[in-house]
């Protein structure tokens, strides 16, 4: 099967409430980028010009319009109606995939059209820039070494879209980096459903016709709470003890949403537990009006405006440095090493 042509296909897999979902796949043209880089600034001016004017309307009916439109529109109701400061790793998901991608209740107008707004679209850019910073990061320590275990370890990973777009950024570049070798994708979250469909898209990325053909790599999940290191520290020093090759994530999740303290103490876990030429990739939400602009909308789900040079603070405090960064529209998407 000549994997290049088998990656056109859109492959699909199915989420543990039974819906049929694409496996996103950054390499198949079916999901090019729904945000140009360069495209960044003026598309950051025209939402800001956008929430200035929705905003003009009383509030009261801005909750009633999301209220009735939610009804029948289940993406909008997880983001408007989510009951924590957080939406589920699936709901993120859909996000992803984007208006063009959507499937079962979620395929209709107004979900399209929730999918369609910067917001979403970045989502798709930022989980690109994820799988780059740790495909290329993680590559020397491949090419040194053909038979070390590799293993990442994705922190509110839910379901580990970067980690799996990075193994298939691997395969495509060098396939060889990947063929002798196991590897094991951890992935420590609160929620199941995220890991659970994670589990089944790489079963459909491993498949026949799936870039990760051939490939020994599983999914592996833990329950944690990013507030308590426990689970995280005895992860490490079993795999430090093994002398694997280890790469922590998180996107979308703890230097977006955690507090300075539980970025402190999981750094400082990671420092602890990781070899000298481990790295930590992740997203840190930007401090800017469009930023503060986003998390006064009224939707519950609030990330921290930290951005770079405050979270870069912090992880040198933890005896980490910012080795590279890319931007989003809303986050930046870092690169640590240990210092």
């Amino acid at each position: 099967m000549d994997h290049a042509m088998a990656r056109r296909q859109v492959l699909s897999a199915e989420s543990p409430q039974g819906l049929v979902l694409p496996v996103l796949d950054i390499t198949n043209p079916a999901f090019a980028p729904l945000l140009s880089e360069a495209d960044i600034d003026g598309e950051i001016a025209l939402y800001l010009e956008e929430e200035r004017k929705r905003r003009k309307a009383p509030r009261w009916l801005t909750r009633l319009m999301y209220w009735s439109a939610g009804r029948k529109a289940p993406l909008l109701r997880a983001i408007s109606g989510a009951r924590s400061s957080y939406i589920s790793g699936l709901a993120t998901y859909m996000l992803k995939l984007g208006p063009n991608h959507l499937a079962g209740p979620f395929d209709n107008r107004i979900d399209r059209i929730v999918a369609a707004t910067l917001p979403a679209r970045s989502t798709r850019i930022r989980l690109q820039h994820m799988a780059e910073l740790l495909a290329d990061g993680i590559t020397p320590a491949l090419a040194a070494d053909a038979k070390l275990p590799l293993h990442f370890v994705d922190i509110a990973g839910g379901p580990a879209m970067d980690t799996l777009n990075a193994l298939i950024l691997l395969a495509e570049r060098n396939r060889e980096l990947l063929a002798t070798r196991k590897t094991h994708i951890h992935i420590l979250d609160l929620d199941r459903e995220g890991p659970a469909f994670a589990a089944a898209a790489l079963a459909a990325l491993k498949g026949e016709d799936g870039p990760l053909h051939g490939l020994d790599i599983t999914v592996l999940y833990k329950r944690n709470d990013w507030t308590a290191t426990g689970t995280l520290s005895e992860l490490l020093a079993e795999l430090r003890g093994s002398g694997a090759i280890v790469a922590a994530s998180s996107e979308g999740g703890l230097f977006e949403y955690g507090s300075d303290a539980d970025i402190k103490t999981n750094l400082g876990a990671l420092h602890a537990g990781l070899s000298s030429s481990a790295l930590v990739v992740g997203s840190v939400t930007r401090d800017d009006e469009a930023t503060r602009m986003l998390n006064s909308g009224g939707a519950p789900i609030k990330t921290i405006p930290r951005g770079l040079e405050r979270f870069s603070a912090l992880a040198e405090a933890a005896g980490f440095s910012v080795e590279k960064s890319r931007r989003s529209a809303f986050a930046d998407e870092v690169l640590l090493r240990k210092r």
